[in-house]
């Protein structure tokens, strides 16, 4: 296998020059403003093709590829010559010219290349871990630590049991205090009170206030008799 660059070139057109150079292709002299210098040869662009797609070569990259006297571009060289993978995560052949993804030694096609535990697709900029050969996500990775840490080190038995006790039940109407809170009255027995009478539920902050004025037209009374 040899490779080689393509460079690109203006054609000289001086009278001193020898004349216009001679394609190595179509054998014939290149009057283009362009030409092409590859293999020490000099190329029409239309002529220096790949020998398999006929792609032109100085349009899809710089490097040209030759082997068995055949010109080639890059991906037909891969497609023939190459050496075949295998994916990390479905464990099917990757072809040569295919592109992968790599973690360390590990290869991936690009739609196998996710989070083996929850199938998270990567995007550019995340983060990602390689562990026990399988490719975690962050978070799947943090988890996988804490349970590989409470296993290791598991907490203490009191712990537990002050993590799993239930708390008791408050009783109602505790004591507080040394007396016990008035239970409200519900609306049941407001309305039972009501439909009786006709009348609103006689107010009992209002019965001091009555005797009070009561007190007072007895006082104005005997001070009106004395006069």
């Amino acid at each position: 296998m040899m490779t080689m660059d393509v460079s690109k070139n203006e054609s000289s057109s001086k009278p001193n020059s020898g004349g216009p150079q001679e394609c190595a292709g179509c054998c014939k002299p290149i009057t283009d403003r362009f030409l092409l210098k590859a293999l020490d040869l000099y190329w029409h662009e239309d002529c220096l093709k790949c020998g398999c797609c006929d792609c032109r070569l100085g349009e899809v990259g710089s490097t040209l590829y030759t082997k068995a006297n055949l010109i080639l571009c890059k991906r037909d060289y891969l497609r023939l010559f190459g050496n075949i993978g295998y994916c990390a995560a479905c464990s099917k052949i990757i072809p040569a010219f295919e592109m992968v993804m790599r973690a360390r030694s590990n290869v991936y096609h690009l739609e196998c290349f996710a989070c083996q535990q929850c199938n998270h697709r990567f995007c550019v900029g995340d983060r990602f871990y390689l562990c026990e050969n399988k490719i975690l996500c962050e978070y799947d990775y943090e988890e996988r630590l804490v349970f590989a840490n409470m296993a290791y080190n598991p907490p203490p038995l009191a712990h537990l049991k002050r993590q799993t006790a239930i708390p008791p039940t408050p009783i109602p109407n505790q004591m507080m205090n040394g007396h016990r809170p008035p239970v409200p009255s519900s609306n049941g027995d407001l309305n039972n009170n009501m439909s009786g009478s006709g009348q609103p539920p006689p107010n009992t902050m209002a019965q001091p206030f009555a005797n009070a004025a009561g007190h007072l037209k007895s006082a104005a009374m005997s001070l009106g008799a004395t006069s």
